[in-house]
């Protein structure tokens, strides 16, 4: 069935880590294309070789097979029937064919082309799976005898409601099914500080002491940040305070239009306040902060300004999946081509913001199979309702991004100025990684599609404090979502060496058993201080305590 993969999975990559742009366009992904036919023997080469396959195919005789893990080929009939059978190596054969022409693109030296013909050739290859028509779908076949075609009939409904409140997109989660509040981001805590720009919780304490140093959380901008705070088992925040932290998180507005000015420095500047916040809270004279995604990028850049300041508010950092070099290889190359760039550009100037379907619908395309069809096959020809799942509904409950914000977001893209020395200025001060000296936890993520682990790993370097690295297991979200206790986590650890390769550095790690927050954990404890008496009541006199958590930021819809 569609959905028997581990949802997890399937939702984990469903967020942006950069910025959504605009769909690349096929007459650049068939430039692209043909360049690599004429440069060489690619065509006749792949020509040749489809051709013998589908002969084999012909005959009975192919070895052509559907990957582990591939749910559009689960049904049994596509092994026990010929007929299906050999409709399922064609397609497979012809993917494999343009693959192996992306391939020779990608090794003559144009990264960025070869990713946009990706990105391009990955969406056109899954739409033309057989598996997305009724006739092509065994199981929606099967199902649509048992029950005389009323599998059709709800998909028909289910489809009409996607049109009108979903873009035409199939919904990944069943809307209303989680209440934020109720279901979801509902560890203890209070607002103690709000602004037009953001909400700073404070946990309650589930420990009879806490460290005196606290942890302040920052999430991306884009996305609410509940999701290091879903369901009681499977939380961040929840986890941390387990531990003796005393934890803070940062929910940004969802902006609007109103809204559009806002930009990094105004970013920057709410967690230089909510340091200041928890500081004053908890009596610490510095605190330890950890960014998620894009989040980290944004305390990167707090970071530089503190260290062209010579403050040292800031004690450690740590960076979950945060991607600061641009230039390494990766998917979101896809969309760096300058027209592209400029569209998005004008159409947040237009607009005032990038809207949450926005950016959802780009990010969900580059895993079309699993983010847009997987749920085509089981909304519409299986007439399932869509599965209620946490991260799922996290997904499906997106924020905005002001224009001022996502143009500054397109050049670090664009032009790579994060890692050059004062190509940009941050609260007045120019940007230059190397002066960034506090230790620092950095992790990644093995199947992560939008922050490369590799690049990830690149952040070790261009940081100048001792840093240690976390490689998880599974994608982008899934690997922040990793709770202890999961059978399946696991993650590598090892000693960095900054002249060393990812490669290198991975083939003398040491894979361990479990999840990366209990790794993370140990190391801020050591960077945490002396243990103390929890505090009775949160806040404190200049900040008291407000809302309960989550507070009313998240309830804002997009």
């Amino acid at each position: 069935m569609p959905n028997s993969h581990d949802p997890s999975q399937v939702a984990e990559d469903a967020v942006a880590a950069a910025d959504p742009i605009a769909v690349p366009s096929l007459a650049g992904v068939l430039d692209g294309m043909a360049a690599t036919v004429f440069r060489g023997a690619s065509l006749g080469k792949v020509g040749v070789g489809l051709g013998s396959e589908l002969a084999r195919i012909a005959v009975g005789r192919s070895e052509v097979a559907p990957a582990k893990g591939d749910w559009r080929f689960k049904d049994p009939t596509w092994s026990n029937n010929p007929v299906y059978k050999r409709i399922a190596q064609t397609y497979l054969a012809a993917c494999d064919a343009v693959d192996r022409l992306l391939d020779d693109l990608e090794a003559s030296g144009d990264q960025r082309r070869a990713e946009r013909a990706r990105f391009v050739m990955g969406v056109l290859t899954s739409a033309a799976a057989p598996t997305n028509t009724l006739l092509g779908n065994p199981a929606a076949l099967k199902k649509t005898l048992e029950v005389g075609g009323g599998n059709l009939l709800r998909g028909a409904r289910n489809f009409a409601s996607d049109l009108r409140r979903n873009g035409g997109m199939p919904s990944m989660a069943k809307p209303g099914a989680l209440k934020v509040g109720e279901d979801l981001a509902v560890t203890p805590g209070k607002v103690i500080d709000k602004d037009e720009h953001a909400e700073l919780l404070h946990y309650a304490p589930s420990t009879d002491t806490v460290r005196a140093r606290p942890v302040l959380v920052v999430p991306p901008p884009i996305g609410r940040y509940y999701f290091l705070d879903l369901r009681p088992g499977r939380s961040f925040a929840e986890y941390a305070v387990s531990r003796g932290l005393q934890t803070f998180m940062v929910s940004w507005r969802n902006p609007t239009a109103e809204h559009a000015g806002w930009d990094i420095d105004t970013y920057a500047r709410r967690i230089v306040s909510a340091i200041d916040v928890v500081r004053e809270t908890t009596g610490s004279a510095d605190v330890n902060i950890i960014g998620f995604c894009a989040g980290g990028m944004l305390n990167a850049t707090v970071l530089n300004h503190l260290a062209a300041t010579r403050d040292d508010r800031v004690h450690s950092a740590s960076f979950a999946v945060t991607m600061l070099d641009f230039g390494q290889p990766a998917p979101i190359a896809a969309f760096s081509a300058p027209r592209l760039l400029s569209i998005a550009r004008w159409n947040s100037g237009r607009s005032g913001v990038i809207t949450a379907r926005a950016m959802g619908n780009v990010f969900t395309w580059m895993r079309p199979n699993d983010l847009v069809w997987n749920y085509w096959v089981n909304n519409y020809l299986l007439g399932e309702d869509p599965p209620v799942f946490d991260i799922l509904s996290w997904n499906a409950d997106g924020t905005n991004l002001p224009a001022a914000l996502h143009r500054q977001f397109l050049d670090i893209f664009e032009n790579n100025v994060l890692i050059k020395p004062a190509a940009m200025q941050i609260l007045g001060t120019p940007v230059d990684l190397g002066t960034i000296k506090v230790p620092t936890y950095v992790t990644g993520a093995v199947n992560d599609h939008l922050t490369p682990w590799k690049a990830t790993y690149r952040t070790t370097q261009l940081l100048a404090g001792d840093s240690t690295f976390a490689l998880s297991n599974a994608g982008h979200i899934a690997s922040l979502v990793n709770p202890p206790g999961n059978p399946k986590a696991t993650y590598f650890t090892g000693p960095l060496d900054p002249a060393k390769s990812p490669d290198e550095w991975l083939a003398h790690a040491v894979k361990q058993t479990g999840s990366w927050w209990e790794h993370w954990a140990d190391w801020v404890l050591e960077r945490s201080g002396g243990a103390k008496p929890a505090p009775v009541t949160l806040g404190s006199e200049r900040f008291p305590p407000q809302e309960s958590a989550p507070g009313t930021y998240v309830l804002q819809k997009a």
